[in-house]
């Protein structure tokens, strides 16, 4: 069966390239250039990955990506930008977006991003199949079914980037991981000069559920390497 793609893009040249390029990788693709259509056909249908532009009319992209993610709509969504600064990229990544590419990028670039996107996903499946659904660690609970986190008593609201990291690392406590290694394993691609996008998730995870970010008990750096989890946590049966 073909993967079901949705594009938002209000770009003609760009959205046609995309679509027949994606088509090539045989996925059907349903296109628009109206974000407000696009947040509709989103909530709809049934895709496997949203391309979305960051600057549409009717609705922008950031909107679009916040009120998916508030239905509990957890589509992966590559986010496409015009802008350049770190800020417009954080905000997209803070609102829910998995993954975006600043214009004007290569197509070779894109379709190496759905792919990882698309393998992300699947290994992702096969792990939720062949482990426990829960991982519990002290005051942590990881529902991988539902894709909840639970800390000290409390509902942690994760985007589906910040859930992959966490899971990462709570799947092997102990093991030290490079940012390239996380760029791997999570994002599925492990090109040079996108470390900064594991630091930012990583940062922000940590506001989430860390009591105190700047002294974390769950998630520690290991300087000069990388990160891991606390394995001195005592793991829950």
């Amino acid at each position: 069966m073909s993967r079901q793609i949705l594009v938002i893009e209000d770009n003609t040249d760009i959205s046609n390239l995309l679509t027949m390029h994606l088509r090539d990788l045989g996925c059907d693709v349903r296109h628009t250039g109206n974000g407000r259509e696009g947040l509709e056909l989103a909530i709809q249908g049934e895709y496997e990955l949203i391309i979305l532009d960051l600057m549409l009319p009717g609705l922008d992209g950031i909107e679009i990506c916040k009120q998916l993610r508030g239905k509990n709509i957890y589509t992966p969504i590559l986010m496409l930008t015009a802008r350049s600064s770190e800020l417009d990229r954080v905000l997209g990544l803070e609102v829910g977006a998995d993954d975006y590419l600043t214009k004007p990028f290569s197509i070779r670039e894109l379709i190496a991003r759905v792919k990882a996107m698309f393998r992300r996903m699947e290994n992702f499946h096969r792990e939720q199949e062949s482990e426990s659904q829960l991982i519990q660690y002290k005051d942590m609970r990881i529902d991988l079914a539902d894709r909840v986190v639970e800390v000290r008593g409390r509902y942690i609201d994760l985007t589906a980037k910040e859930f992959d990291l966490l899971v990462q690392f709570a799947a092997q406590p102990g093991r030290v991981y490079t940012r390239a290694q996380l760029l791997d394993s999570v994002w599925g691609y492990g090109h040079d000069g996108y470390e900064h996008t594991v630091n930012s998730h990583i940062n922000r995870l940590r506001s989430k559920i860390e009591q105190d970010p700047t002294h974390p008990e769950f998630i520690l750096t290991v300087w000069g390497v990388g990160y891991k989890f606390n394995r001195d946590l005592q793991a829950v049966a």
